[in-house]
């Protein structure tokens, strides 16, 4: 009996040192997001990472333009909104210090829709068009556009096109950039909007069936996980990075998101 009383409390005792150590290893991140499809996915990352000792907390943004600075200046650990070209010119334009880790998370393909026509052949001459205003989504719909034969670009121009990379527009369409959260209401007003799904989707618009021009899988656009330069080997980081490129959050996207949000992994 004595021997079973010693047993059982040395047992306890190692439970007690496990689950102590465990508490003492797990750390708590951070993690910006803007609403919408990023906030989704991020929520069934949470568990996940909370399995392997990362407790996340969530920071959702409507305004996608202060994740970066908030990243960069430690309120944030990390983040995960944003493709490359956006966080090249962010890091550029704003003198930040984030790095991607991990490779590609997924993709939000870009689509362009219209309530008035049902083809791009259909779109008149003259037709009035908004596009995001801001660079790195203005240059990729114009990828986009070009990619649908409405207009034609400078040859070998990446997403960093602007307007006047525009060499041939045989229909004379009429470009309108706009705030990229106001262009699926411009629908109301114009011929045909370029929108990136994550705002199309938070406005109802289903990029596969309502779009009718939609990007293919370019990988410069597949979404990434940001961090300061700093903690970019931090040992959160590959548990970060390993839960989210998960089976249980890839299988979250497809669920939700019936192929719309696209996984890179």
């Amino acid at each position: 009996m004595r021997h079973a009383k010693f047993i059982a409390g040395a047992v306890s005792a190692l439970a007690l040192l496990v689950v102590s150590q465990t508490a003492a290893l797990a750390e708590t991140i951070k993690f910006g997001v803007t609403a919408g499809p990023h906030a989704q996915i991020a929520e069934a990352l949470v568990p996940v990472a909370k399995a392997k000792g990362l407790d996340i907390k969530l920071v959702e943004f409507s305004d996608g333009s202060l994740i970066d600075p908030a990243t960069n200046d430690g309120d944030l650990d990390a983040n995960g909104f944003q493709h490359t070209p956006y966080l090249d010119q962010q890091n550029r334009d704003r003198g930040l210090k984030l790095v991607a880790v991990g490779g590609k998370t997924v993709l939000l393909p870009m689509a362009g829709y219209s309530k008035k026509y049902k083809s791009l052949a259909d779109l008149p001459e003259g037709a009035q068009v908004t596009i995001p205003n801001d660079p790195s989504n203005g240059g990729r719909a114009l990828k986009l556009l070009e990619a649908g034969g409405l207009i034609k670009l400078t040859p070998g121009i990446t997403y960093k096109a602007t307007e006047l990379d525009i060499i041939e527009n045989p229909k004379k369409i009429k470009l309108i950039p706009m705030e990229t959260a106001q262009l699926p209401r411009s629908l109301e007003d114009v011929d045909f909007s370029v929108i990136t799904s994550h705002f199309a989707l938070s406005a109802g618009l289903n990029p596969k069936k309502d779009g009718i021009l939609i990007e293919d899988q370019l990988s410069e656009y597949f979404c990434l996980i940001a961090v300061a330069e700093k903690n970019k080997d931090a040992p959160w980081v590959k548990t970060l990075v390993d839960s989210y490129k998960s089976p249980e959050v890839k299988a979250a996207i497809e669920k939700t998101f019936a192929g719309n949000v696209i996984a890179g992994w």
